[in-house]
């Protein structure tokens, strides 16, 4: 029997009920039922992110989206069902949508199917949070013995691994269709931070994020043999998307999967391969709908900022925005009260090592943009003026603490009275509220120096936790006091520290 799995019908997309629950959703259910589901709900955020692509993706190559940005607010505004995405996925030819088809299996690299037997390895190998560097252990998973996949497993995995996909060597051997095939690029979701506009339900979300298109959608990438591809012999030019379908579908990795019988009866996957895959530009204005610009460059994750550090930039994005040319322009076409949530998403990763997902929301309401981008922007002043104010408070600690040290020992020294970690920790939900209070409508100053007096009373108190492990002696007495003193009068400045953390306001 030929192998068959059809993801339109196949329930496959992790999802969550209006109740919180969760649910699988085929796609043809995840577009007649999108207002019934809060939303997708992988079980990392850039797997959330990729099904999010998917559904978009489709909606483009069915040829439902707003052309023009008048159109777009009134499908939000109107909640335009998506039923007709759900009628053109039915009315598709079954082959196409085969997962398994040999000659054109969906959203996979048929060429590889010679060099499976003789190289392909576990099931592990196209999980994200399974396999790292893609070449060796990681999360107690070895890439040779992978346990079988459920068909629907292996789906969302691929999909994951095209919008995903981390940078590096890959195991698969370099000489199958040429050198340049182990070596993978990192895919579109993981080279800078993605914004995604959450709505109340699925639909709400998916009707916020189909930028307007004036034209065709472009070619839908339904397997890696359905139109030309770059070669593997030589290292490929950046190709442009022909469409906003194309873009959201693109191919970022070749995968094979190979199907096999599973002990329920059902068709799942027990070997893969995985090489480079399609290299687009992401530089046009098609590709950067919703990218957040700081010094003239998408914003990035960054294992030393936390998202919610960047939020400032955020919010400056929706203040610069042009009328309906963007999605922070677009969302501020919005009738005052559309209350949105800004979803941000970026990969912590180096090539060949994934390290972490970072993600973030913030809130957004048409009409209170520039209270948010104030809360946001003087928020995190406070907040980094805060930890460096501590930092210099534990230098003043260590300066008596260890008046003859050696310079190897003076990082793990310091180390011992910095707060900075415990700062941020606690000021990240103080923050949050701060800004769901802007988003709200409370005068900005007054939620301020709400929030700056107990960012300023929790890091007196976390300076005092690290300093009870000074010695009860003159010595340790002294550290202690020049600290506490010292933050005292760097938190006090007047010139340098911001107005709303001063004890003493100016009149």
């Amino acid at each position: 029997m030929v192998p068959h799995w059809d993801p339109r019908t196949q329930a496959c997309l992790p999802a969550l009920t209006m109740a919180g629950l969760p649910s699988r959703l085929d796609l043809i259910e995840a577009f007649e039922k999108a207002d019934d589901h809060q939303g997708v709900a992988g079980c990392h955020p850039g797997e959330t992110l990729a099904m999010l692509e998917l559904l978009t993706a489709v909606a483009y190559a069915a040829d439902v989206y707003p052309e023009t940005s008048t159109e777009w607010r009134a499908w939000v505004t109107g909640r335009r069902p998506f039923t007709d995405v759900a009628d053109w996925l039915r009315q598709q030819p079954d082959e196409q949508w085969n997962f398994f088809h040999p000659d054109r299996p969906l959203f996979q690299n048929a060429l590889l199917a010679p060099f499976m037997n003789q190289h392909g390895v576990g099931t592990s190998q196209i999980v994200m949070h399974h396999v790292g560097d893609y070449v060796q252990l990681f999360d107690r998973h070895h890439l040779h013995h992978g346990e079988p996949f459920t068909a629907a497993d292996a789906f969302v995995a691929v999909i994951t691994q095209h919008v995903c996909g981390n940078g590096g060597r890959g195991m698969i051997p370099g000489n199958l269709l040429g050198a340049a095939l182990n070596n993978q690029a990192m895919c579109r979701a993981g080279q800078r931070v993605h914004v995604t506009a959450l709505g109340r339900t699925l639909g709400d979300t998916l009707r916020l994020n189909l930028h307007p298109h004036d034209g065709d959608p472009g070619s839908y990438n339904y397997s890696w043999t359905d139109r030309p591809r770059r070669s593997f012999t030589a290292k490929p030019t950046a190709r442009i998307p022909d469409g906003p379908a194309d873009l959201h579908s693109v191919l970022g990795r070749s995968i094979l999967t190979r199907p096999a019988r599973l002990p329920d009866g059902t068709w799942g996957v027990d070997r893969v391969l995985m090489g480079a895959g399609d290299i687009v530009d992401l530089t046009h204005a098609s590709a950067l709908q919703d990218a957040v610009i700081e010094k003239n460059a998408p914003l990035k994750a960054s294992a030393a900022r936390a998202l919610w550090r960047e939020a400032h930039s955020l919010y400056a994005a929706t203040a610069r925005r042009e009328k309906g040319m963007d999605l922070y322009g677009r969302l501020a076409m919005l009738p005052e009260g559309h209350r949105v949530t800004l979803w941000t998403v970026g990969l912590l990763a180096r090539p060949g090592k994934l390290i972490a997902w970072v993600n973030d929301a913030f809130p957004y309401i048409p009409g209170r943009e520039t209270a948010l981008r104030q809360a946001s922007e003087e928020g995190c002043a406070v907040a980094e003026y805060v930890a460096a104010a501590l930092d210099d408070a534990a230098y003043a600690a260590w300066r008596i603490a260890y008046p003859n040290p050696k310079p190897a020992d003076k990082q793990s020294q310091l180390a011992r009275f910095k707060a900075a970690g415990e700062h941020f920790a606690a000021t990240e939900p103080l923050f949050h509220e701060l800004l769901d209070e802007a988003a709200e409508g409370a005068p900005v100053p007054e939620a301020l120096t709400t929030y700056a007096t107990e960012v300023r009373s929790n890091a007196e108190r976390f300076l005092t936790a690290r300093l009870r492990s000074l010695p009860p002696s003159s010595q340790g007495h002294r550290a202690s006091t020049e600290a506490r003193e010292k933050l005292e009068d760097t938190l006090n400045n007047p010139r340098k520290a911001p107005t709303y953390l001063r004890k003493e306001q100016p009149a």
